[in-house]
């Protein structure tokens, strides 16, 4: 029953970590831009838009407005999902958990 124990023990460690990485990672801020800088943006580790920056001279035009921000967006979360990835492999040895991504 030992190392049953140790097991349980192991995994319960591994749960501490994954909900401090979560946590941290949350409140993490990932920056990205599209269009040269034209359009910036801020998520952080939930997905969430925390700010927006866009150039005047990119104001004129809506089609590509909007397109440099859905291209920025999706490449700052694409970044933050990245990160998470890392970090959950740094803590699991590489272990794929199912269900975590």
């Amino acid at each position: 029953m030992k190392n049953m124990n140790d097991l349980v023990r192991q995994a319960q460690v591994m749960q501490n970590k994954m909900a401090k990485l979560q946590a941290e990672m949350a409140e993490r801020v990932v920056d990205a831009s599209a269009g040269g800088g034209m359009v910036k943006v801020s998520v952080n580790g939930k997905n969430e838009l925390k700010s927006i920056t866009i150039s005047p001279e990119v104001t004129n035009d809506v089609e590509m407005l909007q397109d440099l921000i859905v291209s920025a967006v999706n490449e700052a979360n694409r970044i933050a999902k990245a990160d998470m990835e890392r970090e959950v492999s740094r803590i699991t040895g590489g272990i794929k958990i199912p269900g975590m991504f």
